[in-house]
């Protein structure tokens, strides 16, 4: 089959499937996920290299975390050491000692490929996870904090966990070599990446804004993101992991909420392409013959790992987060696909075991697809235990009745002025780079950014906003950004500048709460002083 005609079909059947899927409000990581079992059984795939198509799905993974990283910055990553290193520590190391035992005793299996199905089922769905979180508000909520602490740690797991299946498949490898080499590695990444993010990206991105070239923006942040996964992955570590730490490295800057939406929609169509080969990884015929086996591992995995999250975190915190916690990394992650090929790779597992394991994975991430958005509901139904309060919250952003000012040109400056002064809560986005550089050098509250980018004002808690003041000139950048509120909710209270009456008509759609006539307002105050003068 030509290869235009694949990618016009698995188009169409991951739209035709997630427009079905949404009426149900399940995930279209799912639809995905059957767009990939789909296209398997019913298209010739004989001219595809499928190790090349998994390679450009992984970077789903890569922008996923980069945009993760760019919600945790190095101070916000200090704040949760104790879930990063304590409980996600906890959960790989306890989650493989139980399973491997379980695998070697009562399955017969042979120790080396009990510890990498151990290990392996240890790790959970970064993927899945934190785009559910992402989408849903949870990321920073108390349970969030936690599990996104733990999916860190998991993440950083991977490359011990690989190493060690290297050592396992060649006896002649110095275990103690290559845990310095890992290390020295790892301490020549993180210094290379923390010199570049502290000292030359942000100057770089100023640069780059002041051409007011919106593509090169683009082409810059693809830029920073690809080599920053490549440079990690040149000394052995994954590309999500570079990634990670280059968005974490840039998150103080006025520019990341700006990032951030121009990497969603690319993140999200790799992510599509990711979860499609997930799908594609199904073998149809192996999977009825041993239908039974695999229904019941998946749900006795599911069930066992719950517990032994839930035990863990419930010696730590409050049994509410301990079970949101439990439910919300309970699947097999999509990194256990690296661990499963690689061990495959080294006979280190038969294509038996392999291929039953394959097909447990996926059916946990289907169910996590399912369920993962009524966690909440779920707990909060069968515990009615008090909620917790998160003390330290992760986010400056996390603020409600503020205002937010489309525009930081001189009528921007003044309105943010003005509302300083009366010690109002105000955020800013401006997109010349010269104005927010002004706006810094201010103090003033300032990002760089699309104020028409719904992504970049759902960034900025618009929801919970008092009010949106748009101080810009432009009609055209004014409809387009009263669109993005009313799409976001048509209750928010929009007050807008104009300069002539047409405009009210013009705008008369779009359902503005307040309209400030700038002209008749000035024509008012000069009668106003001219009557008060004495003749």
């Amino acid at each position: 089959m030509d290869i235009l005609a694949i990618i016009v079909s698995v188009l169409f059947l991951s739209l035709v499937f997630n427009l079905i899927l949404k009426k149900f409000h399940i995930s279209p990581i799912v639809g995905y996920i059957f767009t990939g079992m789909t296209i398997v059984v019913f298209m010739d795939f004989a001219n595809i290299n499928r190790d090349y198509l998994a390679h450009v799905a992984e970077f789903g993974i890569v922008f996923l975390m980069f945009t993760i990283g760019l919600e945790f910055s190095v101070n916000h990553l200090k704040q949760m050491k104790k879930e990063v290193f304590v409980f996600g520590l906890l959960q790989v190391i306890l989650t493989t000692l139980f399973f491997t035992f379980l695998a070697n005793t009562v399955f017969n299996i042979d120790m080396k490929t009990s510890i990498i199905i151990g290990s392996a089922l240890a790790l959970s769905s970064t993927a899945i996870v934190l785009k559910v979180l992402n989408d849903n508000g949870d990321i920073h909520r108390p349970y969030g904090r936690s599990s996104v602490g733990i999916l860190i740690f998991q993440d950083l797991a991977v490359i011990p966990i690989l190493l060690m299946i290297t050592i396992l498949a060649d006896s002649s490898v110095s275990l103690g070599d290559m845990l310095l080499n890992t290390f020295y590695s790892a301490i020549f990444v993180g210094i290379v990446l923390y010199l570049l993010g502290k000292y030359v990206t942000a100057k770089f991105l100023e640069y780059v804004v002041n051409t007011k070239v919106e593509e090169l923006f683009i082409a810059s942040i693809l830029l920073i993101v690809l080599s920053s996964a490549l440079f990690a992955h040149t000394f052995g570590f994954s590309y999500s992991l570079g990634a990670f730490l280059a968005g974490m490295l840039i998150a103080e800057t006025k520019y990341k909420y700006q990032i951030e939406a121009d990497l969603v929609p690319f993140r999200d169509i790799l992510l599509g392409v990711f979860f499609i080969t997930v799908g594609m990884q199904v073998n149809f015929s192996f999977f009825i013959e041993n239908f039974g086996t695999i229904i019941i591992l998946a749900v006795g995995i599911l069930a066992l790992k719950t517990i032994i999250i839930f035990t863990i975190l419930r010696l730590f915190t409050f049994t509410k987060r301990a079970i949101k916690v439990a439910l919300t990394l309970a699947q097999v992650g999509e990194f256990s696909f690296a661990v499963f090929a690689l061990a495959s790779a080294n006979n280190l597992i038969n294509n038996e075991i392999n291929q039953i394991m394959i097909s447990v994975v996926i059916l946990s991430l289907l169910f996590t697809s399912l369920t993962l958005r009524y966690v909440r509901s779920f707990t909060d139904f069968f515990y009615k235990g008090s909620s917790e309060v998160l003390k330290e919250p992760m986010i400056s952003a996390g603020i409600k009745n503020h205002i937010i000012v489309c525009g930081y040109s001189l009528l921007g400056q003044k309105i943010v002025k003005k509302l300083k002064n009366s010690q109002l809560a105000y955020v800013a986005i401006e997109h010349n780079g010269q104005h927010v550089k002004t706006g810094y050098e201010r103090g003033d509250i300032v990002f760089f950014g699309n104020a028409a980018s719904k992504t970049m004002l759902n960034s900025l808690y618009i929801k919970n906003a008092a009010a949106v003041i748009i101080a810009i000139d432009n009609d055209e950048k004014i409809r387009l950004v009263c669109e993005a509120i009313r799409d976001i909710d048509p209750a928010i209270s929009i007050i807008l500048k104009i300069t002539h009456q047409a405009q009210i008509d013009d705008f008369a759609d779009l359902k503005i709460d307040s309209i400030i006539n700038e002209n008749e307002i000035v024509a008012a105050k000069l009668i106003e002083k001219a009557t008060r003068c004495s003749i």
